[in-house]
């Protein structure tokens, strides 16, 4: 079997058994805490996919870590949709004006095309039982963290369609992953984030008081879960880029009384509908950033019916610090689409957002220069595109080089940045969702550095203190983490708030273009932990010094160093971490879960917090100043 033929999750199952990279774990598990902390163990190790065959109070099975390492993403989707992506930017390219010789080249690549779409069925296996009224107690929901709220499904495939409205152009449906906390049996949260599709067909519906049907299905092809997160077009569908992905169409069934046609190899779908106005609790959730999203209104989903297979298989994943598995599916997908960024984004070669910040904290570019300053032309550009314009900062450079290689790209920009005219941080932006950095929710700013032609300046790569220079008051220890980029241990930041702007002016740190201010030395022993530690915790307005800055022209020009204070902020929600109960219970019963043996090293997810934590952490409105 191979990747184009995966049409459900039934059929990646059996390839990944055959692989050896599904583990059945038979011994009894609790979705509550247990299951997530077993699953962080094993992708942590780069282990298999995992199915849970005895779930505690349910009758399904869950299945988990699907995606959790590049090998399974191949033996999901292939190179094949790689190809096919390449092939029409080509096409798009080659094709103008059209030529019968043109064509003829490109007749393979026609007949793929007409392989995608959708197609009708009088029957499938998702109308196999109809449950009304719905039970969603019984759906294995995981608990993830020991601060959540609740249970969540995470990997619920959110169907909308806009709602009749003469006075707009019509759009097609959309798919998209939105957490869902269950409440009861037949409620769950609706979590629509900024820029989310399925949350503008919801305004659309409220402003005209009207309910928005919602279908959610669990399962069916793992292409669903991809196009579900692809950054696509506002108006490009979903199930198309699915039906790319699995290289056939995608088979859809009718019931009399489901508002959408039903993916009909899906392994649940839950009917229902968001009503206007309505709003509830949601949260706290680990989310992954690596800490807790707060508590926060969202609209709530009502659950009119469950449509599932006999036999259904509850799919879920686990999110937190990363890396999991939203690491590699956003990777996949950067690989998958870069080939259209040069096609809608004329002067743009290459972009590369890093999944190790939760891809919306920072991404790099590589842009064409071929005028003055057109590079902050394709910076604006990149930022008002899609979900890209809520990358909180962005580095841009004129030069090829591997993107993905941070320390390199960083030391690059550094060396050829001119402090005052090359950075930019814009206040009042939008901001994701779930990033707490910013002034409040969905509010903060943006930062933009480029760093263009040819090397200015040499980097150090040692620190040495000036000649009758010592290190400031507060200061525990330097050490560099590439050249040019020097991360220094302060005090914390309660005791000392203003130790930033000390910082940027000091004499000892003469000679050093960055200077990032952290908890602790460790986030410089390399890329991961750098970037998760220094952009999780950073907001550009609100945590960037200079040694010295005036106004040019209405511009903000400054002086190097300039200094990044990544210091946890009292603001901030707490950093996602296993309960000390939970890790010694996995530990115990490790054999049991895998008693063939399982590569690995199987300590804690993180250092263990002790005692119960109260689920009911503070919300936003409760964090000193708001959300910071």
């Amino acid at each position: 079997m191979t990747a184009a033929a995966l049409s459900s999750l039934r059929d990646f199952l059996d390839l990944l058994r055959a692989e050896g990279e599904l583990e059945e774990v038979v011994a009894p598990v609790d979705p509550h805490l247990e299951v997530a902390e077993v699953h962080r163990r094993v992708i942590a190790a780069g282990g298999p996919a995992l199915l849970f065959l005895n779930v505690k109070g349910s009758p399904y099975p869950v299945v988990t870590n699907l995606f959790g390492t590049a090998r399974r993403i191949e033996l999901a989707f292939g190179r094949r949709p790689q190809e096919f992506v390449r092939q029409a930017v080509r096409a798009a390219q080659d094709l103008l004006p059209p030529t019968p010789a043109k064509l003829w080249g490109y007749r393979e690549f026609a007949r793929q095309g007409l392989r995608v779409g959708l197609t009708g069925r009088r029957r499938g296996p998702i109308l196999d039982v109809v449950e009304i009224p719905p039970r969603l107690d019984t759906i294995p929901a995981l608990t993830s963290w020991p601060a959540d709220g609740g249970p969540f499904i995470t990997l619920p495939l959110v169907y909308t369609e806009p709602p009749p409205d003469p006075g707009a152009a019509a759009h097609g449906h959309n798919l998209g992953i939105y957490r869902a906390q269950v409440y009861d049996s037949g409620t769950t949260g609706m979590h629509w984030q900024i820029q989310k599709g399925g949350g503008f067909h919801h305004r659309a519906a409220e402003r005209h008081g009207q309910a928005l049907p919602v279908t959610v299905f669990l399962g069916g092809p793992p292409a669903l879960i991809l196009a579900a997160v692809a950054p696509l077009p506002e108006n490009v569908p979903e199930l198309l880029l699915a039906s790319l992905l699995v290289g056939a169409r995608l088979p859809r069934v009718r019931h009399p009384d489901s508002p959408h046609p039903l993916l009909a190899e899906a392994e649940f779908a839950l009917s229902g509908e968001v009503m206007p106005g309505e709003r509830r609790a949601e949260g706290p959730f680990g989310d992954h950033y690596g800490y807790y999203s707060l508590t926060h209104d969202f609209p709530v989903f009502r659950v009119k019916r469950v449509y599932r297979r006999q036999d259904a298989i509850y799919p879920a994943t686990v999110v937190g610090k990363p890396r999991q598995e939203d690491f590699f599916i956003g990777d996949y997908l950067q690989e998958l689409l870069s080939p259209l960024f040069p096609l809608v984004m004329p002067g743009v070669r290459d972009i590369w957002s890093y999944g190790e910040t939760g891809f919306h904290s920072l991404a790099a570019a590589v842009v064409h220069e071929r005028y003055a300053r057109e590079a902050l032309v394709s910076a604006f550009r990149i930022l008002g595109e899609g979900q890209l314009s809520l990358t909180k900062f962005l580095i841009v450079t004129d030069t090829p080089r591997d993107l993905r290689d941070f320390a390199g790209t960083l030391e690059h920009v550094l060396a050829r940045a001119v402090w005052e005219r090359d950075l930019f941080v814009f206040d009042h932006t939008a901001m994701d969702t779930l990033d707490y950095t910013g002034t409040a929710l969905n509010r903060g700013s943006k930062g933009v550095l480029l760093g263009l032609g040819e090397a200015r300046r040499d980097l150090p790569r040692e620190f040495r203190l000036p000649e009758g220079a010592s290190l400031p008051r507060g200061v525990a220890g330097v050490r560099p983490f590439c050249a040019g980029c020097l991360v220094v241990q302060g005090s914390a930041y309660g005791e000392a708030p203003d130790q930033g702007p000390d910082l940027a002016g000091h004499p000892a740190f003469a000679g050093w273009p960055l200077l990032v201010l952290a908890d602790d030395l460790e986030i410089a022993a390399g890329s991961e932990r750098f970037l998760w530690a220094t952009f999780t915790r950073f907001e550009p307005a609100g945590d960037l010094y200079a040694a010295g800055q005036r106004v040019e022209r209405h511009h903000l020009a400054y002086r190097s160093p300039i200094v990044i204070d990544a210091r946890v902020k009292p603001s901030y929600p707490r950093e996602v971490r296993p309960l000390r109960a939970t890790a010694d219970l996995v530990d115990r019963r490790w054999r049991e879960y895998f008693p063939g043996g399982m590569d690995g090293d199987p300590r804690p997810s993180g250092e263990p917090e002790d005692g119960e934590v109260d689920a009911a952490a503070p919300s936003a409105a409760a964090t000193p100043g708001g959300i910071r």
